[in-house]
């Protein structure tokens, strides 16, 4: 029997192909290996640092702003607290979560003071999934379009469809509308005042359901003296309002949340980097899944530093009571009245009154800041300073001054003179001093001309003098702050308003001379009354005194900084040529002469040196006047500047001005500086003034 052949089977590949396998799996172990050892050395602290900044964000949250004092101490503007709601957003969080929130939340909270659009519906409704599949079907040819494409095509949809939703719905929307507006982990006021007892009662039993919703403490600003502060204190944005739009880019590469609270005016603004204080910083640790696992707070924060001021808010109370009825009793074209009192050594104002009065209905308004803003046609009240002027030019000296006073007769233009010469019957020599106690326009204008390099004759023509007259009377002008900003710590003042110049209005440059062309505010008035009175200082006006922080029990606490006199410019008179104005000044009220004009101001006590002030002005296409006023007291060691304006008065009005001075300063020595403080008030000497300031 043959032996069967031995059948020959194929070798297997299996097991090389498998260990093929294997070894390339090896070799991509090692090299992934390698690789995570190759980062963790060389970049290990790098990659941690990335981890750590992604998982571990900051929170800030709001402080109280700095408080407002008067000189005395007295809270002008204040905080109020209440107990608001408000939302934390935290680390991705998606509209879907807010829109649950914000509907479990407006079952017990009424957020009925804001405003919703068609586009703020559409985003609420948008960010339910099943709203946003139902109007995404809406949508033609959305396969082709992108999902932001889609996401605008729906929000077109929903605010050009007759989509109405319930008041329940509308509530939601109104609180999704402000969660929506928060950055991650900022904080937003839902309702920031008037919760009501039962709504904190039931969102506090609910708080668990909607996360990021908290009880909190949100602050208003209060006026415990009473509004009229607000126009010189300013406004301050709520998170409702946020960040002014004409500053929000600024602000917000400051630091500032779109929501904010922030000055928008006045002291509010100019302070605003010491009232706002330093928010509070909280460290948030978040998980990878975007959930909050541990707060740390790493910074209370800080209340904002307080303002004291330089005003006395009783005087400051009486001061604005003094012109609006000044301005009421004068009726007709009375546009208001405005008033400033400062300290001419150290620019500190002490008061600023101002009211607008409509000359149609007589109703009042109050405006503070119009002693800053609003430029007037003072008068004769500038003659100090024209006379100042033409004695540094030269055209006048202390021992050679006299001109006669006549009416001013020049070619193409009417006949000017001074208001007790008008006919030429009262023609008199008038030196410097003279001239400023008869308030005589004819001396001005007789400066005017010889600084501008005419020699006059009754019936010449101008057109000899030289135009840069208006800029040299200017230039005099500017020096004791008339015509120009005087450096207030307040936003938005005025520089004044100057009239046309030129060959073609050469004859205004006589008008200019004697207050009668270019406008001046009253806070001008005031810094060119101190200049003359403290020896020749302009020095800058100022309503803060002080910066104090805070103590722990909320009073004020030590001082940050104490405001210095500014002073701006010195004008370059001799001791002898401001002699000759500060007695002109003096026998304003004090003289002898029958036609001095602040004879009703010689009762006051101590005795005061003033200009008085009647300018010539249409209102209401009526003709009126301007009465005015600049004054300073005591003469022999000034310490108190009052300056005031009454436009749009009737042309018989005459004593208006004097009568709401008398009153101002009996109100000064009343609530702000005792008269057994002075010297006996005599004769201004010519450097005691000067000496004073230089020793402040």
């Amino acid at each position: 029997m043959k032996n069967p052949k031995k059948i020959r089977r194929p070798k297997s590949e299996l097991p090389f192909r498998l260990n093929l396998i294997f070894f390339v799996v090896f070799a991509l172990l090692l090299l992934l290996v390698g690789q995570l050892g190759y980062l963790q050395i060389l970049y290990g602290s790098k990659l941690q640092a990335v981890v750590n900044r992604t998982d571990n964000t900051v929170e800030t949250n709001n402080v109280q702003r700095g408080v407002i004092y008067d000189s005395t101490g007295k809270v002008l503007v204040g905080n109020t607290a209440h107990q608001a709601i408000s939302y934390t957003k935290g680390a991705n969080v998606m509209a879907q979560d807010m829109f649950n929130i914000a509907n479990t939340l407006g079952k017990y909270l009424e957020a009925n003071d804001t405003e919703l659009s068609r586009t703020d519906i559409a985003n609420y409704l948008l960010a339910d999934s099943k709203n946003s599949k139902y109007y995404e079907k809406k949508i033609t040819n959305r396969e082709n379009l992108s999902s932001k494409a889609v996401q605008e095509k729906e929000i077109d949809y929903i605010k050009n469809s007759d989509v109405k939703l319930s008041s329940k719905e509308e509530n939601a929307a109104r609180i999704f509308k402000i969660m929506n507006g928060a950055y991650q982990l900022s904080t937003v006021y839902i309702k920031e005042t008037d919760v009501s007892s039962k709504e904190l009662s039931e969102i506090g039993e609910h708080l668990s359901e909607m996360p990021g919703v908290k009880i909190s403490t949100s602050w208003t600003r209060s006026y415990p003296e009473g509004n009229d502060i607000k126009s010189l204190a300013g406004t301050v944005s709520s998170s409702k309002t946020g960040l002014p739009s004409d500053e929000v880019n600024t602000l917000l590469a400051e630091g500032y949340a779109r929501n904010d609270s922030v000055g928008q005016s006045y002291l509010e603004k100019q302070y605003e980097s010491v009232l706002k204080g330093t928010k509070s910083q909280t460290a948030i640790q978040v998980s990878s899944g975007g959930q909050i696992v541990k707060k740390v707070q790493q910074y209370a924060g800080k209340k904002g530093d307080n303002l004291v001021l330089t005003i006395n808010s009783k005087f400051q109370e009486e001061v604005q009571k003094i012109m609006k009825e000044a301005s009421k009793n004068a009726g007709g074209q009375s546009t208001g009245g405005y008033a400033v009192v400062m300290n001419p050594k150290t620019g500190a104002v002490i008061a600023l009154a101002g009211a607008d009065r409509n000359p149609s209905t007589g109703k009042m308004t109050d405006n503070v800041l119009g002693t800053i803003n609003e430029p007037i046609v003072m008068g004769s009240v500038v003659k100090g300073a024209a006379i100042s002027g033409a004695l540094m030019d030269g055209v006048i000296t202390p021992s050679n001054n006299t001109l006669i006073d006549e009416p001013i007769k020049v070619a193409g233009t009417g006949s000017k003179s001074s208001w007790f010469n008008s006919t030429g019957s009262a023609n008199m020599s008038v030196d410097a001093s003279r001239a400023l106690e008869v308030s005589s326009n004819s001396y001005m204008m007789q400066l005017a001309m010889k600084e501008g390099g005419f020699k006059y004759s009754s019936g010449a023509s101008l057109s000899g003098m030289n135009p840069n007259v208006f800029n040299k009377l200017r230039g005099y002008f500017e020096q004791f702050g008339l015509g120009t900003k005087t450096g207030i710590d307040l936003p938005g003042e005025s520089s004044g308003f100057k009239g046309p110049t030129g060959s073609a209005n050469i004859g205004k440059a006589l008008d200019l001379s004697f207050g009668n062309y270019d406008a001046y505010t009253t806070i001008q008035v005031a810094q060119y009354m101190s200049t003359i009175a403290n020896g020749g200082y302009r020095v800058a006006p100022h309503v803060v005194e002080q910066i104090r922080s805070s103590k722990q029990n909320g009073k004020m606490g030590a001082v940050q900084k104490t405001v210095s006199p500014t002073v701006l410019n010195q004008v370059d008179m001799t001791s002898a040529q401001r002699k000759l104005v500060t007695d002109g000044l003096y026998d304003v009220v004090h003289g002898s002469n029958k036609y001095k004009t602040g004879g009703p101001l010689a009762g006051i006590s101590p005795g005061i040196s003033a200009k008085t002030g009647t300018a010539q002005t249409t209102t209401n296409g009526k003709t009126t006047v301007t009465l005015s006023l600049a004054s300073y007291a005591p003469s022999n060691d000034p310490q108190v500047v009052v300056a005031l304006a009454l436009p749009g008065l009737s042309t018989n009005a005459e004593s208006d001005n004097m009568t709401a001075a008398k009153k101002i300063y009996a109100a000064y020595w009343k609530y702000v500086q005792s008269k057994s403080t002075l010297t006996n008030p005599t004769k201004a000497t010519s450097e005691t003034a000067a000496q004073n300031l230089n020793s402040n």
